[in-house]
């Protein structure tokens, strides 16, 4: 049998020492070229290796110990890996393929079931680590790895980029998400079983270890074979709560999620259970969601005892990210996978429905709960309170809390507070002091700093600065101190009313007292005064900060020149904007676009585009709607032509330019009767990826109408309808009306057919009419009528009302006649009065015959006559 030549390669290998073959091999991973080989020639391979005549002495000690899987945790699932060659199992795991036969045989670890780039983005880590692998090419899991659950769950379409606040579907399926709550454990031990492994208190972060791994990450974007190497070789030396360490101290959660999926791909690494639950945690405070499921499949997948603290992380990553209808499904998942609930999967539930406004099934849900045996706790009641009064129903918030205690479960101030911060929103402060009240009777829990505290903020942010410095007051009266953040909520809160003189008696009372306020207060202040037009006052107190010793910040410099700019001195806030270097102090976003609007409501655009540019060059991009003002302006000025090329030099520099920046251009071409422009930036639109929408079609219909260039504005309208852009009542508006008024009755009414085909529009044909007969086209008018009838209906009658008036003002009541008895056919009664004026106007003219006819067909349907009523 001729032979390959790979196995010619193999064959040669076998001649040399085992000891060198092996560590070749270990050198440059030949063995990763093992699953391009048939099952017979790759068993052959592993049976010479395993059963080689070699001694095991020929084999260094050194080679065995480098060769062992490694890993942070033991074997995950020993059942998968009998009798396992530890040699063997390290030697093949990196870069083989689920296709390898080996892997079919189970002679090594378990593979790496996360595919490349599956958890996060491969090129910021690993790009020389091991080939991609097959997700769903796993090995076959144990009886605790439930595939189709999970599976089940994954084809819900989360990733559609739904957004879910209010939770669909009718009552009837609300209680599928409760049957989890039927496999609970009363017996099992709530709290062993909310912990699915026990973290270490020793603090790690600071570990020379961790650091040094942190610090490579840093410069993952400068990475080189190096570099790599050396992470790789610290990531085999890492504890798992080292790990949970270095997924923590990283500034951005993405990241944190490359680093994870990274290291799961690493050779001689597994992941221990704890590195999954970090990973949840962290992501459970993000909008990560798809991140989060992936991270709970792969547990599955792996068979990695799963607690309910990981389905409730999954849950609250979801809830975060608006998809409520999904956290929810979680549930059935969790029963699926046969994890019994514990009371922090509850409250997780209770709260995602909540968020949901979903109140009475969280009700329901807490009622089911208490059958199966789970006893609610204050966190549980705390959401329903919390629940009651963003439903504007107190009354049962504070009925929960009189019968918290008769249920066992005392109150906390959270669960006053919550209620109280309510009643401080709808300054019902009597209420307030009742409630306090109760709580110090009731619960036994004494008004605190915290307490006073939490009132003074709530009442002054919602603009209730008097009862605010009542409850100020009295916590001086009862010898709480009040801090600078207190006072400063209040002046802030009159400086919004425009009381500066009531601001400027706290700020005075502060200095009394020793509580010297900040540049927070010195802010409020300021901006309090250029709100009512004050600029002196601003800049007096701008020098009394800094007499002071408190150095003014960015929004304190912002507020003032924002009252600049109210008052017509945009000019000079420019060039303090240009003097901030040598006033020490840094402008950010916010400054530039409240000079630059400043700039462009007085009129001087010019300086306003020389700004954006200033704008861009220190680094801070304006938004597109920002970048739309500017651009209206330059047009409604009759500048389309700067408009373009200020709208392209801020897409040169990076800035976000949409459709509604490319539609105003246009628009402003058009006013210019620059149809030429405007055509051309339509098609520079599909270069830049700009897909122009309905609007844009219907400024340049319109423009092409308006200079009666008809059949190109019939090809625009079909090559929207192409495109699928569902057409507006503004452009079917625009479209009957420039149509009608050039007289084009039978192009319009063909174009009509094929838009009502892609977008219903009821009364199109009523307003054909009626623009027709505004034109004194009324033939054209009096064609389309059988369109209008056949619905026959309020408006149906207007629009003939219309046509009727309409002959009857040129003297022609004949017509009018025929009109209404068109009407009647369709048993659509017109007007009385306006048929007594046509019969009138028959009789005079000599038709005496019709006049009678048209009021005799109200006798015969038995409606009065005028003059009979």
């Amino acid at each position: 049998m001729r032979l390959t030549v790979l196995e010619d390669y193999f064959f040669l290998l076998s001649s040399i020492s085992m000891h060198k073959t092996l560590e070749m091999c270990f050198k440059s991973r030949i063995f990763t070229l093992s699953h391009h080989v048939s099952s017979t020639k790759a068993a052959f391979w592993e049976s010479y290796v395993i059963y080689s005549p070699i001694s095991d002495s020929l084999a260094p000690k050194s080679l065995y110990k480098n060769a062992i899987f490694f890993s942070s945790a033991p074997s995950l699932n020993p059942d998968l890996n009998p009798n396992p060659s530890p040699l063997l199992g390290s030697l093949f795991e990196e870069g083989r393929d689920f296709d390898d036969p080996l892997a079919r045989d189970g002679h090594t670890h378990a593979a790496k079931e996360v595919p490349m780039g599956s958890l996060g983005d491969p090129g910021e880590f690993g790009k020389e680590s091991s080939p991609a692998r097959d997700p769903n090419s796993e090995l076959k899991p144990d009886s605790g790895c439930r595939f189709g659950a999970f599976d089940d769950f994954d084809g819900e379409g989360d990733e559609d980029g739904e957004s879910d606040d209010q939770m669909e579907g009718g009552d009837g399926n609300d209680d599928d998400d409760f049957r989890v709550l039927d496999i609970f454990d009363g017996n099992a031990d709530l709290k062993e079983e909310s912990k699915g492994f026990e973290q270490e208190e020793k603090d790690e972060s600071r570990h020379p270890l961790v650091r040094e791994v942190c610090r490579l990450i840093g410069l993952r974007h400068s990475w080189n074979p190096k570099l790599e190497g050396e992470l790789r070789h610290l990531l085999r030396s890492l504890k798992p709560s080292q790990v949970s360490a270095v997924l923590h101290s990283q500034p951005d959660q993405r990241i944190a999620v490359s680093f994870f999926s990274w290291a799961d791909r690493q050779w001689r690494y597994r992941h221990a259970p704890e590195v999954y639950y970090t990973m949840l945690e962290i992501l459970s405070k993000t909008k990560l969601c798809q991140a989060s499921r992936r991270i709970l499949r792969l547990m599955i997948r792996r068979g990695i005892s799963r607690q309910p603290e990981a389905f409730a992380y999954l849950m609250v990553s979801y809830s975060r990210a608006g998809k409520l209808r999904s956290a929810m499904r979680v549930l059935n998942l969790m029963q699926k996978d046969g994890c019994g609930p514990d009371l922090s999967i509850c409250n997780t539930a209770i709260h995602v429905l909540v968020m949901a406004n979903r109140l009475e099934k969280a009700l329901r849900f807490l009622d089911r709960m208490q059958r199966v045996g789970i006893t609610p706790n204050v966190i549980t009641y705390n959401c329903l309170i919390k629940g009651f009064c963003d439903a504007h129903r107190v009354e049962d918030a504070l009925k929960m809390i009189q019968e918290m205690p008769l249920k066992g479960c005392l109150p906390d101030k959270i669960s006053y507070y919550t209620v109280i911060s309510f009643l401080c929103k709808e300054k019902m402060v009597g209420e307030v002091r009742e409630l306090i009240k109760k709580m110090k009777t009731d619960a036994n829990l004494l008004p605190d700093q915290v307490t006073y505290n939490t009132l003074i903020h709530v009442l002054a942010k919602h603009g209730h600065a008097d009862e605010a410095l009542e409850f100020l007051r009295e916590s001086e009266e009862k010898g709480f101190r009040v801090d600078k953040v207190g006072f400063s909520a209040i002046v802030h809160s009159f400086c919004c009313d425009g009381r500066m003189e009531e601001a400027k008696g706290i700020v005075n009372e502060m200095f009394r007292k020793e509580c010297f306020p900040d540049v927070v207060t010195y802010s409020a202040v300021v901006n309090g005064f250029c709100r009512i037009g004050k600029i002196d006052q601003a800049r007096m107190m701008l020098k009394h900060m800094f007499k002071h010793g408190c150095k003014p910040n960015t929004v304190t410099y912002t507020a003032l020149l924002n009252g600049l700019c109210k008052i017509g001195n945009s000019l000079e806030a420019w060039e303090m904007l240009n003097k901030s270097e040598e006033e020490w102090w840094t402008p950010n976003s916010t400054t530039y676009s409240v000079v630059m609007h400043g700039l462009r409501r007085e009129g001087k655009l010019k300086e306003a585009c020389d700004l954006v540019m200033q704008m861009l060059h220190n680094g801070f991009f304006p938004t597109p709607v920002e970048i739309n003002l500017l651009i209206h302006a330059l047009c409604r000025e009759g500048k389309a032509g700067e408009a373009k090329k200020f709208m392209e030099e801020c897409q040169r520099k990076g800035c976000t330019v949409n459709v509604v920046n490319f539609t105003t251009i246009i628009h402003g071409f058009c006013r210019e009767d620059d149809l030429e422009s405007a055509l051309s930036l339509l098609d520079d639109m599909y270069l830049s990826n700009r897909h122009p929408d309905v609007v844009t079609y219907t400024v340049v219909v319109d423009a092409l109408g308006r200079k009666g260039r008809f059949e190109e504005a019939t090809e625009l309208i079909k090559k929207m309808l192409h495109r699928g852009l569902v057409p507006t009542p503004v452009t079917y508006r625009t479209v009957i009306h420039r149509y009608c008024a050039k007289g084009r009755v039978e192009e319009l009414l063909k174009l009509l057919e094929k838009m009502l085909v892609r977008q219903e529009f009821r009364t199109a044909y009523n307003q054909v009419i009626e623009k027709l007969c505004g034109f004194d086209r009324l033939d054209e008018a009096y064609k389309v009528l059988g369109k209008v009838l056949r619905t026959a209906s309020n408006a149906d009658a207007v629009s003939c009302h219309i046509l009727m008036d309409s002959y009857l003002t040129k003297g022609l009541p004949l017509q009018s006649y025929k009109v209404a008895c068109r009407m009647f056919h369709r048993n659509l009664i017109p007007d009385v009065h306006l048929c007594q004026k046509v019969s009138n106007k028959l009789v005079s003219l000599g038709h005496s015959d019709e006049g009678g006819r048209l009021m005799i067909k109200f006798v015969e349907r038995g409606l009065m006559l005028p003059q009979h009523q």
